[in-house]
Formats: structure tokens, C-alpha cells, sequence
């Protein structure tokens, strides 16, 4: 049984930092100092329970996507958006009004041309209702590296979940939570169910949502109910067996290979089999979707997209085929057509898509993905 997905594309560029103003319920590190500073505060350091969508243990630091081997075996571009945070995320319990955060990222680059800070360095809350339905709360707003600031005050009275996503497309070199001493504060341990692990390209790294619980795999992760692991390399996605080897060292409930985007046609046909072949001779019952890319916004004005887009996925269909001829099971196919809106009104630049383009990427990639977890 099949099913259809599709992708993108981008390069890893990074901007200065920008400033940014207060909003409801937030506030700079400049307005919050002496909050923070609060010996009423007590801190919690994540790195003490753990954090949700780490692949692996042996890392050069504790918040990069790749173990401290793979450098020098994956290509150096490769190894250094490896220390991205992306997809990452944290969970507790509290019943505390006020919600604030110790934190420092690797980079001074705050953001970048096409995409906010909020999205490239920000951390994102997020709150479980009395459902088990998880809502937006509170975003932090950087606008230098090392922030210690209140994400929200205010909060409803109640004992309740909190998740919060780290920075798509900045390192993170530490986070504390804090909240008052008479609060209650319970740390979640990350889930042990197998994660979906997601490889692909900047539209898989988070480009170019305006903030990191935004991407379709984070936005899968929650209506799936599943942990991820999102190794996406913005403009690197290339289907490569150097990173192939740590794939195949994961547990996953299911892979996503998504990563047409980054690649032409030939590349595509050299290399896809072999990547599926590589996964499925370390893992024989692992469900693996192949997403297409997705259309260029101007691909019915502009015919080089059209021709970019045509052949790639000419040259995939075609692998995808000749895997299913040899006998490959548990192979789901996403078609690109189908990941944007017909009006081509939801992506940031033409190739990355927008809050509203990840939503519709993951109302068309959650069909192929219930499949292939059988949910």
C-alpha cells in the first residue's frame, strides 16, 4: 500500500541578529533581570532529566544532532548544521504563574534574511489542556546570545504539562527553567517509543518557520503523538551513505527520506536505492517514506522550476520502482504536487515554506505516515 509526500529545498545561510520588542506576555532580558535574578527562583537544568530528540549520547556537545565520530565521516558542511538543535525539545510539570528561561546559543547570528529570530534561535512553549491536546503558549524573542528572561507570566492557576522546542538553526550551549520556589516542578524524562527520524533538507531543518514548534516534523510529532528525531542539513540532504551509517544506528518507529529538495536528477538516480537498501538491510521491518520534492511557488511561470521539479521526481518515481520490482516492503511514496496550496501562497521565498505552508506540508504527509505506523 502507497501513499504520497513531497519537498524542498534551501542553503544555510545565517544574517545578523536582530532586536525585537516585548509582547503580551513576554519579556526581554533587559526588562527581566532583576526577575530572574530572584532568589526566589529556583533553576533547573535540562540537561538533568534530558531532552527530547537526541539520536545519540556520545556527542561532542550535549545538544548537537550528530556523535562527535561522525565528524570528519560526514562532509564538514554537514557536520556543522549537525550542531543545530533542531527538533529538539523538553518537557515538565508545573503548576507555576510565571515560566522563565537561562539560556545561551552557540551563534551571535540570530537570524537570517528570509527567516525570524524567534524561529532560528527562540525557544517555543507549548502546554498540554485537560484533552491531551498541546497548545501554543509563549515564544521568547532573542535578540542576543545569552538570554535570561520571563517566556510567560500570568498563567492560568493548575498543575500542567509544558514542552518547550529548542532553536532551529542556532546551537544551544545551555537552558534553565525556572519558576518560583513554592511552584511544583516535575521534569519529564523523554519518551522511550521509537521516534520518527526525519532526513532531509533546510525544509526539514525548519526553514522558514517563525518558530521551532512550527516545522511539519514538530508539528507531526504532537498529532502523532510520537517522539522525533529531525536530521535535516539545510542545502546538504543528499541522501548520503556517510550519514546513512548513523541513521542505521537508530531505533525508529519509521524513517522519512526527504531530501529532492537539494538534489538533481542524476544524483537522484545514483543514489536513492542504495540509501533504501542501506536502511532496510539494518533495520528489515522499519516502514520507510519517500517524499518528492515540493513545487516551486513559480514553477507555472518559471520553466526551469517546472524542469527542476519534473526530473527529479521522474528519477525518483523510477527508483521507487525498481525498489518495489526487487521486493522492498514497507515503502511509502509522498508526491510533491501535493505538500503546498494550489495558489502557491504559503511559502517564505518560493522554495520554503511559511507557518501556513508547514501546516498544509503536514496535513499531506500525515495520511502516508498513519499508514506506515499502522495509527
Amino acid at each position: 500500500m502507497n501513499q504520497t509526500f513531497s519537498r524542498r529545498n534551501f542553503l544555510s545561510v545565517a544574517a545578523a541578529g536582530i532586536a525585537t520588542s516585548a509582547a503580551p506576555r513576554l519579556t526581554l532580558a533587559a526588562d527581566s533581570s532583576a526577575a530572574a535574578e530572584s532568589s526566589q527562583v529556583h533553576w533547573h537544568d535540562v540537561r538533568d532529566w534530558g531532552i527530547e530528540g537526541r539520536g545519540f549520547d556520545d556527542t561532542e556537545k550535549y545538544f548537537d544532532r550528530l556523535p562527535a565520530r561522525a565528524k570528519g565521516v560526514v562532509r564538514n558542511a554537514v557536520w556543522n548544521l549537525s550542531r543545530h538543535s533542531a527538533g529538539m525539545m523538553v518537557r515538565f510539570r508545573t503548576d507555576a504563574t510565571e515560566i522563565q528561561v537561562d539560556h545561551a546559543v552557540t551563534s551571535s547570528n540570530l537570524a537570517m534574511p528570509h527567516m525570524p529570530a524567534t524561529g532560528v534561535s527562540g525557544l517555543d512553549l507549548y502546554a498540554q489542556d485537560e484533552q491531551g491536546n498541546w497548545k501554543w503558549v509563549a515564544v521568547c524573542k532573542p535578540n542576543k546570545q545569552h538570554m535570561k528572561t520571563t517566556l510567560v507570566q500570568g498563567l492560568r492557576p493548575g498543575m500542567r504539562n509544558y514542552s518547550i522546542y529548542l532553536p532551529l538553526y542556532n546551537g544551544t550551549e545551555s537552558l534553565q527553567i525556572g519558576v518560583d520556589s513554592s511552584s511544583q516542578f516535575e521534569p519529564i524524562a523523554p519518551r522511550t517509543e521509537k521516534p520518527i527520524v526525519f532526513y532531509g533538507t533546510s525544509i526539514t531543518h525548519g526553514a522558514c518557520a517563525s518558530r521551532p514548534g512550527m516545522p511539519h516534523p514538530a508539528i507531526l510529532g504532537r498529532r502523532l503523538d510520537r517522539p522525533v528525531i529531525n536530521l535535516g542539513f539545510s542545502g546538504n540532504g543528499k541522501l548520503e551513505k556517510e550519514v546513512g551509517q548513523f541513521l542505521v544506528e537508530l531505533d525508529p518507529s519509521v524513517y522519512v527520506l526527504d531530501c529532492l529538495p537539494n538534489m538533481v536528477a542524476a544524483e537522484i538516480t545514483e543514489r536513492t536505492e542504495p540509501m533504501v537498501r542501506q536502511l532496510r538491510d539494518a533495520h528489515p521491518d522499519v516502514p520507510i517514506v519517500l517524499v518528492e520534492d515540493r513545487s516551486y511557488s513559480g514553477s507555472w511561470l518559471l520553466q526551469s522550476q517546472e524542469t527542476r521539479n519534473q526530473t527529479s521526481r521522474e528519477a525518483f518515481k523510477a527508483a521507487y520502482r525498481r525498489l518495489l520490482d526487487a521486493g522492498t516492503e514497507r515503502l511509502f511514496y509522498v508526491d510533491g504536487e501535493s505538500l503546498l496550496a494550489d495558489n502557491r501562497d504559503d511559502t517564505t521565498d518560493g522554495s520554503h515554506p511559511s507557518d501556513l505552508g508547514f501546516f498544509n506540508q503536514a496535513n499531506a504527509m500525515e495520511p502516508a505516515l498513519r499508514q506506515a505506523l499502522g495509527a
